[in-house]
């Protein structure tokens, strides 16, 4: 016997025997006692489910205070639930007090979420687009090993030369998204580490894809959820040429049109979340390319201009990479470039 694992310290070694005065005593209690049963058996409890007697144990819920609301009275889980919620409201245990039906105070779908106590207003099946986005995301963050680096780049004299494009041509003027799409592509000639993917071998072992010309992927939200279309033979085309194919894509994915070829293939993404307003974001990796750019939206800052300060358009470029393909310093030079190509896009178009 171990005094302190929920034993007296003053009990005494060894087996105890109970005495017989004690014994004799409680005999006509019992007598006494039994008499105040029925004679009748008791009604038995209308449980099948192992999980639903669990969770009553854990709620403090006794069954036989439960009413049942499933076929000829079986006590379903949210019977369960809703006897636990109705107890912790009224700051009473369930067996001083009578419980409810789960019919009463639950919202909705008639559910009440044993964690919260709150009532279920809805339960949406993970399927169709989300759950291919979500299998897609879950398999990227437990597979790629991700390093994010950002920077903020002066996006001044990009907003003008559109501007100016616009002015002269309306209907043909590349988006700024285009430019920097041209941008990302030159500079993936440059830092081609960045468009590749791993792959496994036929031996266990692991080896580095590396493409010959560039599919890019950009991110579309639609009304089924993400998709990210892919531009195929980017890399041969002008900025006119991708955004023909931004707009392009973008309509088919949004109007459920998009065939699987135009929705699978890409070896690097570009995601625009500016357009819901936000600087920045550190982006999930679209499995299973190597890279991910991300572009923030272009808002009035004050920047330093030649020693001085002035109210530029800032843009903040974030680029999410996996660590296997390629080092900080790839990295952060491919991010680099594409800052400095938008803030001096005259000098890098004229190479292009």
């Amino acid at each position: 016997m171990l005094i302190g694992y929920g034993t007296p310290a003053g009990t005494a070694g060894g087996r105890t025997r109970r005495r017989k005065a004690a014994a004799a005593s409680s005999a006509p209690a019992s007598a006494a006692a039994a008499p105040a049963r029925t004679t009748a058996p008791e009604q038995a409890v209308r449980v099948v489910s192992p999980i639903v007697r669990r969770l009553a144990r854990d709620l403090n819920v006794p069954l036989s205070l439960v009413s049942g609301t499933g076929p000829h009275g079986l006590i379903m889980r949210r019977d369960v639930e809703s006897a636990g919620v109705n107890s912790a409201s009224q700051g009473v245990t369930p067996a001083s007090q009578g419980v409810t039906s789960a019919s009463q105070g639950v919202a909705s779908t008639g559910e009440v979420d044993a964690r919260t106590g709150l009532g279920v207003a809805a339960m949406t099946p993970v399927a169709g687009v989300r759950k291919a986005v979500a299998q897609a995301m879950v398999r990227s963050r437990t597979e790629i090993p991700e390093a994010t680096v950002w920077v903020d780049a002066d996006a001044t004299e990009l907003v003008r030369l559109r501007a100016d494009l616009k002015r002269r041509d309306p209907e043909a003027a590349p988006s700024l998204l285009a430019f920097i799409a041209r941008f990302v592509l030159a500079g993936l000639a440059k830092f081609p580490e960045l468009n590749t993917r791993i792959e496994g071998t036929g031996d266990g072992g692991q080896q580095i894809l590396q493409f010959d010309g560039v599919n890019l992927g950009f991110a579309a939200q639609t009304d089924r959820g993400l998709v990210v279309p892919a531009i195929r033979g980017a890399h041969t085309m002008s900025a006119r040429q991708l955004d023909g194919e931004l707009r392009r894509l973008t309509a088919l994915a949004r109007d459920g049109k998009a065939s699987p070829a135009d929705l699978t293939g890409g070896t690097f993404t570009l995601n625009n979340y500016g357009v819901f307003g936000v600087d920045g974001s550190a982006a999930i990796i679209n499995h299973p390319e190597a890279a991910i750019l991300g572009v923030g939206r272009i808002i009035d800052r004050p920047w330093a201009v030649d020693g001085a300060l002035a109210v530029r358009k800032v843009v903040q470029l974030t680029l999410t990479f996996d660590h296997r393909v390629c080092d900080g310093g790839t990295a952060g030079g491919f991010l680099r470039f594409v800052a400095d190509a938008v803030e001096q896009p005259g000098g890098i178009l004229a190479d292009l």
